[in-house]
């Protein structure tokens, strides 16, 4: 009878540390202990405490992480160097007008095609970002006058800085935008 005793103690004994022994791993899953409050891995002195209510570091979660920003080009004088492609459209129903400028070091190379070539790569030179225009802040206020029914757009690179410009006068901001930008968009971008 001893020896039946002692094979169920140590029965006991075992099924009661398997039940346990999940509940006391990090990461591994397992059951909670009855009567205890839930287990989950405990943080170290040096970590911070995570806000109620938002997943731990170590959760995945459905959501997508946000993008990232893209990195703004830099600011004042740059290099000197593009390769664009502009296509202006003077009116509606007019044809549009297209020209190349390739500039290096500020100075236009020979595949340029475009009727102020040395002002528009000078231009380039002097201001990097002159053909990255920001979107007005939606509390930024446009002056609502028309300009004209010019529009452009110009496509390349400047120092290295993919561009994807659109430019039209049909407000104050727009016109502002086109207006620092008239000796790139060329003589047919004249208003």
């Amino acid at each position: 009878m001893f020896s039946t005793r002692r094979i169920q103690v140590q029965s006991l004994a075992l099924l009661l540390a398997a039940a346990l022994l999940p509940a006391c791993s990090p990461g591994q899953g397992g059951s909670t202990p009855t009567g205890g409050p839930s287990a989950s891995p405990s943080s170290s002195a040096t970590s911070s405490p995570q806000p109620s209510g938002s997943p731990s570091a170590d959760a995945e979660t459905s959501v997508p992480a946000p993008a990232p920003e893209p990195s703004p080009a830099p600011s004042g004088p740059g290099k000197g160097n593009a390769e664009l492609a502009i296509i202006v459209v003077p009116a509606e129903g007019e044809p549009e007008i297209s020209y190349t400028l390739v500039c290096a070091d500020g100075v236009p190379a020979a595949e340029s095609v475009h009727p102020a070539a040395d002002a528009a790569c000078a231009a380039l030179k002097e201001n990097a970002v002159l053909l990255s225009p920001s979107a007005p802040a939606t509390d930024q206020a446009c002056t609502e006058q028309y300009g004209g029914p010019q529009k452009a757009t110009v496509t390349g690179v400047v120092d290295g800085v993919p561009v994807d410009a659109a430019f039209s006068r049909t407000n104050g901001c727009e016109i502002s935008a086109w207006d620092a930008a008239k000796d790139v968009l060329g003589a047919a971008g004249g208003a």
